[in-house]
């Protein structure tokens, strides 16, 4: 697993007063040992297809103006989703970086998490202080999480195109992840999705933890996702 290689001198990029919205920081000190800040972080996994990267991009369009944010995608073989992002004009281009895994999507966010970590230290010292680092993951199955080591919160997205009954045959993502967003509603008569089906399912398997219904495509703004992570920043 590698992340890009990536220039090391970067400019100092945070607003000053008098530059236009102030934005927000976070502190405190890297895996490394070195002087400088840690971002609050935030896992995006699910499915192939669910629009974690259309939801991603949605993220810095809206939190850009009042974050000082970077992104890290993976992908097996190609930067693809990485690309997606920085043609999008949705965030810097140079705040966001790919990692290859080469494997099970998974195991590059929550076994073997280096590559990853090295990536995201890497755009904390290039463009500090940052306050927020979204970490995609490939596309994986149920079973997906995040190691706590490389993320503080982390969110699932599933979509509506893999049924009503999704929700209810739970797995790690579904049940252990801190917010579970159910994408693309609006296709939902389509596919023949019940999507108070899909509430009581999640609110069953989940003990209590959020899940939202969005689509991205219809509601680029995505409001409540971006309040729910402002109101997990420290």
């Amino acid at each position: 697993m590698r992340p890009e290689s990536a220039d090391p001198v970067a400019p100092h990029s945070h607003a000053h007063p008098g530059d236009g919205p102030q934005r927000i920081h976070a502190h405190g000190a890297s895996r490394t040992g070195e002087p400088g800040p840690r971002a609050f972080r935030v896992g995006i996994g699910g499915p192939v297809g669910s629009g974690k990267t259309a939801l991603v991009a949605a993220l810095c369009r809206e939190l850009g103006s009042r974050l000082e944010l970077a992104v890290v995608t993976n992908d097996i073989y190609t930067t693809e989703d990485a690309d997606f992002l920085r043609r999008s004009g949705a965030i810097d281009p140079d705040r966001v970086t790919a990692v290859e895994t080469g494997c099970c999507p998974h195991t590059a966010v929550r076994d073997d998490i280096s590559a990853n970590l090295d990536a995201v230290e890497e755009l904390e010292a290039r463009f500090a202080p940052l306050s927020l680092v979204l970490v995609e993951s490939g596309g994986d199955n149920l079973t997906m999480t995040f190691s706590k080591g490389l993320v503080d919160v982390f969110i699932f997205v599933l979509d509506v195109a893999g049924g009503d009954k999704v929700p209810r045959k739970g797995g790690p993502g579904v049940t252990g992840s801190d917010l579970l967003v159910i994408n693309k509603i609006d296709l939902a008569p389509m596919v023949g999705a019940d999507l108070e089906v899909m509430r009581q399912d999640a609110d069953r398997v989940r003990g209590g933890e959020p899940t939202l219904f969005t689509s991205v495509a219809h509601e680029p703004a995505v409001p409540a996702v971006v309040d729910w992570i402002l109101r997990q920043l420290p």
